[in-house]
């Protein structure tokens, strides 16, 4: 937010006043600018995820190209009512050779998905971007690539059964801050991206922004 929107918030939220709006519902996204000291309110985008990444696929898009697409439209979707402000948006695509996985429906979705990812490397695609007055001004994509070990089914069921319904909330049926780490045999990519959001390059635009101290 510049210096001029940042005077015209009333006296009782300057003193704490958030630097970004968040546009995603994501508790990990949140909790990982929170703990970074950025501070963001948040406000759902509202828009329709699954016909936008439908038509994403339908055009063959490129996996890097659809996540900051993804993002992009949350954080125009949010910019737009939000005017003055700096919006963040960001999305994580996972793809698996050619295919294109979503966060799984339910424990059996999950397994299904898990099985179909043990054994292989698949990609996280994590966009980040941020957007002012409807306008995109920054946006960034990063990959990582994700080896699986090919676990037993009982490994599996073991697996879901302790996780819960944690396993839901990723694309991937996994949390790797967690016990998903023991899914893996290797990983290339960075920590902060592939849970979701690549942080250390939204630190740094939010510093060369003027919204954070350098």
């Amino acid at each position: 937010m510049t210096a001029t929107s940042t005077q015209a918030l009333p006296a009782a939220l300057r003193a704490n006043a958030p630097v970004a709006v968040l546009a995603s519902t994501s508790p990990t996204r949140r909790r990982l600018l929170e703990q970074a000291g950025v501070a963001c309110s948040v406000e759902p985008p509202g828009i329709d995820e699954a016909a936008i990444k439908q038509a994403l696929l339908n055009a063959e898009t490129a996996a890097d190209d659809a996540a900051l697409a993804l993002a992009e439209a949350k954080a125009l979707a949010v910019s737009r009512r939000r005017p003055g402000w700096r919006v963040i948006g960001a999305d994580q695509l996972l793809a698996c050779e050619g295919r294109w996985f979503d966060k799984p429906a339910g424990r059996d979705g999950a397994k299904a998905q898990l099985r179909a990812l043990r054994g292989r490397t698949h990609v996280l695609h994590s966009a980040v971007c941020a957007a002012r007055d409807g306008t995109i001004a920054w946006r960034h994509v990063e990959r990582a690539h994700m080896t699986m070990r090919d676990c037993s089914d009982r490994y599996l069921d073991d697996y879901l059964n302790a996780a819960g319904a944690a396993v839901c909330q990723s694309v991937g049926a996994y949390q790797l801050e967690g016990l998903g780490a023991q899914l893996f045999e290797r990983v290339e990519g960075d920590y902060f991206a592939i849970l979701g959001l690549p942080l250390l390059p939204l630190l740094a635009y939010l510093r060369r922004d003027g919204a954070l101290p350098a």
